[in-house]
């Protein structure tokens, strides 16, 4: 097998009930994973214990459920055979288990000692954690690269990265008013129920058809394949881009955690003010600009948008750090949020050119894993780092402090280069073979 995947006949567009239910889908997705991230995390620390190392711990441990999840259960439903399909099925209970665990993790703040407690919010995170990793990351990304073609993936994605962005402004936006208003049970018991329900009715306008070939060898025969010399060597662009997602991803997890304090305490805006940096940012550097970036993508390449990218994110962070007035700050913003969303949007599309054919569910795990899992604990450690060693002393409420400095930005600007090294290092314009496509069942 080659590098190059061969397309199997698909349609050139998918009818429109897919294209809305994959729509509502990543939104619903988005939003659990945008509460998992931050509000599972305020809620241990305000209810059950004001103790860092306890979100810490919990962090770490579901970031690891989530990856090894998302390889595991992507494998299995790539060897899955059933009259539903091979990803509906995970998807449908992923989602519903996913709502189920969202709402059910709040109860954890009535188990007593305290300890007790913190165990059972680790557990319910990791579940939750289990279900959309399942169903999301493993499943969801896998049918997408099922249905679609080089084509089109492109303007799938972006219309999908779209609802990353909407479910940031509802989340970091919306929540700490409603969580003001009716208290975390009901905000959990919300976004729990939101899921759910958008399992429930999206997953079965999913078109899918039975997959009736049986997948050759065992399970962890499949896995080990991965890690096979010759497979690496006949799927080497694929592995190179992986590559380029850490790089990338471990430079910007170096500024991006900080960026609320920065704004705040270095370049002291009002709360009221850093808000609405953030939000215009988000709606014209993420919202306005994904789908015309998929557009693009589509229809001129992935190498070369991603290299854009690239030089883009570095221009941008460069800039960013100069910025002192808010218009400029904003037009900064929007430059480097500009260049991520592009950059995840073709990354995004190129990985499902390149997956297996055979191999979908397991290297969407495998996506995660070089995404998420290898880019946040060297990210954001080295950004604390800078700024703990280069950054300005302070006391807030009482406590000594560091505020990060501008420098958290340059390094970040010249550590997202050399992303360029691996993405100069594939194949430019890769052939790929495209079968004239059939359509989906309406």
């Amino acid at each position: 097998m080659t590098s190059q995947t061969v397309e199997k006949p698909r349609s050139k567009g998918l009818p429109k009930g897919v294209r809305f239910s994959l729509i509502l889908l990543a939104l619903a997705g988005q939003l659990a994973w945008g509460v998992e991230n931050q509000f599972f995390n305020t809620f241990l620390y305000d209810r059950i214990t004001p103790n860092p190392q306890a979100v810490s711990l919990m962090v770490a441990i579901t970031a690891v459920v989530s990856t090894v999840t998302a390889i595991t259960m992507g494998t299995m439903s790539d060897r899955t055979r059933s009259k539903w399909g091979k990803r509906k099925p995970y998807i449908f209970l992923g989602y519903i288990f996913w709502g189920i665990f969202t709402a059910l993790f709040p109860a954890a703040a009535l188990f007593q000692p305290v300890a007790l407690g913190v165990f059972i919010a680790i557990l319910f995170d990791s579940l939750m954690s289990f279900a959309g990793a399942t169903a999301s990351d493993a499943a969801l990304n896998a049918y997408v690269a099922d249905v679609t073609t080089p084509e089109n993936r492109g303007k799938v994605t972006g219309s999908m990265e779209i609802m990353t962005w909407v479910s940031y402004l509802i989340v970091y936006g919306g929540a700490g008013f409603i969580i003001k208003a009716f208290d975390y049970p009901a905000f959990f018991y919300g976004i729990g129920g939101l899921v759910l329900l958008i399992g429930i009715l999206a997953t079965p306008r999913l078109k899918e058809e039975p997959a009736l070939d049986k997948p050759q060898g065992n399970y962890w025969s499949q896995i080990a394949e991965t890690f096979n010399i010759k497979f690496l060597r006949s799927h080497r662009d694929l592995f190179l881009v992986l590559i380029c997602l850490s790089l990338f991803m471990v430079a910007f997890n170096v500024f991006f955690p900080y960026i609320i304090i920065y704004l705040q305490h270095y370049l002291k805006l009002e709360l009221l003010q850093s808000s609405l940096v953030l939000a215009v940012t988000i709606l014209i550097g993420g919202i306005a600009l994904a789908y015309p970036i998929g557009v693009i993508v589509d229809r001129v390449g992935r190498r070369p948008i991603a290299i854009a990218a690239v030089i883009t994110e570095c221009i941008g962070l460069i800039l960013f750090s100069f910025a002192k007035s808010i218009p400029f700050v904003i037009i900064t913003c929007i430059l480097w949020l500009a260049g991520y969303t592009t950059w995840v949007v073709s990354m995004r599309t190129w990985t499902k050119d390149l997956f297996p054919e055979d191999k979908r569910g397991q290297f969407a795990g495998w996506y995660i894993f070089f995404n998420i899992a290898l880019s946040m604990i060297p990210g954001p450690l080295l950004g604390g780092w800078i700024a703990n060693t280069y950054g300005i002393p302070t006391v807030i409420d009482g406590k000594p402090g560091m505020i990060p400095t501008p420098l958290i930005f340059q390094v970040a600007a010249g550590m997202v280069l050399f992303t360029l090294i691996p993405l100069l290092l594939i194949k430019k314009n890769p052939k790929q073979e495209i079968v004239a496509p059939d359509n989906l069942p309406e």
